[in-house]
């Protein structure tokens, strides 16, 4: 089985990589969110704790949606101030100025809005019209950015949508700028139902770039739901974008999409960079095994494959990256 202690993935850089990449680590939220069950707030301390031992420097911990909406992330109040000690940034999700007031209660440093590209899944998600929904972000944003907290504005249903198909490229264009101009420090693409093809994370990045957004405020997140998710990344690491969002052991998966197979794998995302010579400053080993041990909270293996891969095999041999 090919493990790192062998000296693989074997380091063959490519032109016109970056030389490093930040993991916006999103499984304790994003991922946890999905779960039928819900997961005891000790255990999703122990799991930020145990990512924060990877390397990882930026963990999304949870969001302070209404307990209504989202139960599995009820225990927000609970889980902050569990992990606040930790020397990473762990951003949460606030919809609203009540979430906001909640986040910056605990002291949040670092906290994110959840927009749509498309009027359907604005409609769905926060039964508001794309403008109506930037208009509820705006105090929220510039209350925050008063408090000096750093801002991500999440954008979801950039390369389709389950109910419109297919995104035009200057629509997407669009809100990124609107979430900007408000005061947003940075920007994640969704391909939330896992869409995304290479020439279309090409042309989106290359349309953003021509209306000015600068490549150093993107962020990438796919999905893995049509075996894409690693090509797309591939593509937007060579337009220059440095942060890519996935999710430990895969965890998490969309609602909208039949069959879909849920975030980026971290593990994988790794494994390929390791490959490429490029630093994320993650130790695989001891990612793995974070990832083994929640799968055996949630009572099912990880949908990984490089967790599968390496999992009984050198998972627990702590190589640097």
């Amino acid at each position: 089985m090919n493990t790192p202690d062998l000296g693989l993935p074997m380091t063959v850089p490519a032109d016109g990589l970056p030389a490093r990449v930040r993991i916006h680590e999103v499984a304790a939220r994003d991922g946890l969110q999905n779960e039928k069950a819900i997961v005891p707030a000790a255990v999703k301390a122990e799991f930020v704790r145990r990512l924060a031992g990877t390397g990882l420097t930026t963990i999304e911990a949870t969001s302070f949606v209404h307990p209504k909406w989202v139960p599995q992330l009820a225990d927000a109040e609970e889980l902050f101030p569990a992990v606040a000690d930790l020397p990473v940034d762990l951003p949460v999700l606030v919809p609203n100025e009540r979430g906001l007031d909640r986040a910056l209660a605990l002291g949040a440093r670092r906290v994110a809005v959840f927009a749509s590209a498309t009027e359907s899944f604005a409609k769905a998600n926060l039964n508001r019209t794309v403008d109506e929904a930037l208009a509820m972000f705006a105090p929220v944003v510039a209350r925050a950015k008063a408090a000096d907290v750093h801002v991500r504005g999440y954008l979801s249903m950039c390369f389709g949508d389950p109910w419109e198909g297919a995104v035009p490229v200057p629509q997407v264009v669009r809100v990124c700028r609107a979430l900007l101009d408000m005061g947003c420090d940075e920007l994640s693409l969704g391909d939330t139902i896992g869409v995304a093809t290479p020439g279309h994370v090409g042309a989106l990045l290359t349309a953003l770039t021509e209306a000015g957004v600068p490549v150093d405020t993107l962020g990438v997140h796919f999905h893995d739901t049509y075996g894409q998710a690693l090509s797309n990344t591939l593509t937007a690491l060579r337009h220059g974008v440095t942060t890519v969002d996935a999710s430990a052991g895969g965890l998490g998966g969309c609602p909208y999409a039949k069959s879909a197979t849920g975030n980026l794998a971290t593990e994988d995302l790794v494994w390929m960079l390791r490959g490429l010579g490029i630093d994320t400053g993650v130790d695989l080993g001891r990612l793995v095994a974070t990832s083994v041990w929640m799968a055996a909270h949630l009572g099912r293996p990880s949908p990984s494959r490089t967790v599968r891969a390496l999992a009984g095999s050198g998972a627990d041999s702590h190589q640097e990256q």
